[in-house]
């Protein structure tokens, strides 16, 4: 068969494409209509953009229809879960307000990239928000008076102090912070004002597009009840709300965040020093060497003083990276011993710690290592 004969067989099947094509684009179109008059109604409603129950009752129900058609299960879901990632981005531009009368706003640092992204949605869900930045603090005690709500939004390293120098805030105003440590502030909190208080940690970077499924840590401080309206904002948002100790929280930061940052910093700063060729490791990476790679390269295109503040926020760091690094030289004695028994042994330990995790782990990562593998041209 000639070229020609082919592209001429080819041609009405491609045109039929072409034609389910632009039906999807136009059922895509009706769907955004759709799901953005649902936006309306749930900030009507002061319902949450996430609902975690509908979203799963949905992909199921999709699932077993696609299994029925004889169409792939898992491309289904795929599709469905990219079409919904975006209509909820549809529905962000505006939210219902929690608190009756809504009321002043005041963000400390709310210049700063994080700050500027509770500020925008903090107005677009008609508070008044005001900024107070290091120019400011003269008229501090001005722009904090009749605050519903201070929120500190600074560096690590100048949190305490600036708690320290807030003015006398009105007795039903929460103050609150989105440190990514909790105990040092809470208690600074708790000491400067009288009133309600709560520690707030969300567990993303001002890089994110929405709050839907994004996970912020809650320490509760004083007077729960004074700040229902603001854990229901942020569940509005679509934040999913995890509460913790303070203690327990920064313990457990210690090893997702500070860990995590330190490895990175030290295997990033190994291949400079090794003189890599990054261009020559990307071609000859598959999906989950090169994404792994990427894990370790997007730390250098964040700021540096957060991230070290983040590694430095606590001296029991350091001793939880000293025994890192102890484990980390013994099984390198393991492998220079040529020793396999030895290494099968820690990798047996680590199989039976994350047990039935470890299967769980495997089938997110293909999903993610496939999507990976679809964004390279």
């Amino acid at each position: 068969m000639t070229d020609l004969t082919a592209q001429q067989a080819l041609a009405p099947l491609r045109q039929q494409i072409d034609s389910i094509d632009s039906q999807l684009v136009a059922l895509l179109a009706q769907r955004a209509k759709v799901t953005a008059q649902v936006g309306k109604i749930k900030q009507q409603f002061a319902l949450p953009v996430y609902v975690p129950e509908r979203e799963q009752a949905l992909l199921s129900a999709r699932r077993e229809q696609a299994q029925a058609l004889g169409v792939s299960a898992d491309l289904t879901e795929d599709v469905l879960r990219r079409i919904m990632r975006e209509s909820y981005q549809t529905q962000e531009s505006g939210f219902v307000c929690c608190r009756e009368g809504g009321g002043k706003v005041v963000v400390v640092g709310g210049g700063g990239a994080l700050g500027a992204r509770f500020v925008s949605l903090f107005q677009r869900s008609g508070y008044e928000v005001v900024v107070l930045e290091q120019q400011d603090w003269p008229q501090a005690e001005a722009i904090c008076a009749k605050a519903a709500l201070v929120l500190l939004a600074v560096p690590i390293t100048l949190t305490e102090q600036l708690i320290n120098k807030l003015p006398a805030l009105p007795a039903d105003c929460v103050l609150a912070d989105i440190t990514s440590i909790k105990q040092q502030p809470l208690n600074a909190m708790l000491q400067q004002h009288k009133g309600p208080v709560v520690g707030l940690h969300p567990m993303f970077g001002p890089d994110i597009t929405n709050l839907v499924k994004q996970v912020v840590v809650v320490c509760h401080g004083r007077d729960e009840n004074q700040y229902q309206w603001l854990l229901k904002q942020l569940n509005v948002w679509g934040a999913e709300l995890a509460v913790k100790q303070a203690a327990e929280h920064d313990s457990a930061m210690q090893l997702i965040q500070a860990m995590r940052h330190f490895s990175s910093l030290v295997y990033g700063v190994h291949l400079a020093d090794e003189n890599a060729d990054l261009n020559e490791l990307l071609q000859l990476s598959s999906p989950i060497y090169r994404l792994e790679l990427a894990m370790v390269g997007r730390l250098f295109a964040q700021n540096a003083e957060l991230y070290a503040d983040i590694m430095l926020s606590s001296c029991e760091v350091t001793a939880l990276l000293e025994r890192y690094q102890q484990r980390f030289t013994a099984l390198l004695q393991l492998l220079k011993a040529k020793d396999k028994a030895g290494l099968m042994a820690q990798f047996g330990k680590g199989q039976q710690f994350f047990g039935d995790l470890a299967g769980q782990f495997l089938q997110e990562s293909k999903q993610l290592l496939q999507k990976a593998a679809d964004s390279r041209s």
